[in-house]
């Protein structure tokens, strides 16, 4: 069992430099131009650096391929990792034009404007280049063959009393995990008892969670619809609105954004019918429109 306090981030980054084949995300990476044969990069191009959640590696990182089709001048670097990572390293003064939270809490904590949620000095996000762009989906997924007929989160819960289940979970500080502590609140269930009983283990980021039920590590896993999409994994149950509410991305510029204006016309770009046709492909239901 890996308990929270001790869990090391950072498997993931391994996973993710495979690029934009690989499921998982990475901590640090620019993004190769897989459109080079139909569009050429300015010599002078300016880098516009985004800082997205985990869950959007590869849509995003699509979406950025034909942006660059359209923008020569600009080259994008991506940075996927925890919502709740990223935003630590925003106000430890990483460079960042583009923030996407997969959660608005963590989105909120660095916005002066955020009517919740705001941490006391904090004013990273320029609030008015801020808005929804995407919903997606909490899921219950399980490895090939489903070893232990987990069959609903209904399942999941009774399978949790009798302690014969190992599910994994995306870590408190996480939008993932967050949303999953709602669903267990949901069903009066104690979280901290069955991590102790060895009934929870956890992971960084959703693509941390991804792999384990992947790896068939684990008995089950909570992530998100699209993530179950890219890794091609059983999904089982959707949670409900009242069991954990909405998972909406809050997208925004940084306040001292490198490349503003790039940032902002990426923005834009996001909301436009292609970027959307690749959100809508992995299980994202887009929210904005240009």
């Amino acid at each position: 069992m890996i308990d929270r306090r001790q869990f090391v981030s950072g498997s993931v980054a391994a996973i993710a430099t495979l690029g934009l084949a690989a499921c998982g995300g990475s901590s640090s990476s620019s993004s190769s131009d897989s459109s080079s044969s139909t569009a050429t990069t300015s010599p002078d191009a300016k880098t516009i650096t985004v800082f997205a959640a985990a869950s959007m590696t590869e849509s995003l990182t699509k979406a950025g391929d034909q942006f660059k089709v359209a923008n020569p001048s600009y080259e994008l670097s991506f940075n996927f990792d925890s919502s709740g990572t990223l935003k630590t390293q925003i106000e430890e003064g990483a460079d960042c034009d583009v923030f996407i939270s997969a959660g608005q809490k963590q989105m909120n904590a660095l916005d002066a404007e955020a009517e919740k949620d705001h941490e006391e000095g904090l004013d990273f996000i320029d609030h008015s280049t801020r808005f929804n762009i995407l919903e997606n989906k909490v899921t219950l997924c399980v490895p090939d063959g489903n070893p232990k007929g987990i069959e609903s989160f209904d399942s999941l819960a009774e399978h949790l009393k009798t302690g014969d289940v190992l599910l994994c979970m995306g870590n408190s500080d996480v939008p993932v995990g967050q949303y999953t502590q709602k669903i267990l609140a949901y069903y009066e269930l104690d979280e901290d008892a069955l991590a102790s009983a060895g009934c929870i283990t956890y992971g960084s980021n959703v693509k941390e969670v991804t792999t384990q039920v992947s790896e068939a590590a684990v008995d089950c896993g909570v992530i998100y619809k699209t993530d179950a999409f890219s890794a091609s994994l059983t999904v089982v149950d959707e949670a409900t609105k009242e069991m954990c509410g909405q998972v909406v991305y809050p997208a925004a510029v940084c306040k001292n954004a490198p490349q503003a204006e790039g940032a902002k016309a990426f923005l834009e770009f996001l909301k436009g019918s292609e970027a959307s046709a690749d959100f809508e492909e992995v299980g994202f239901t887009p929210l904005a429109s240009a």
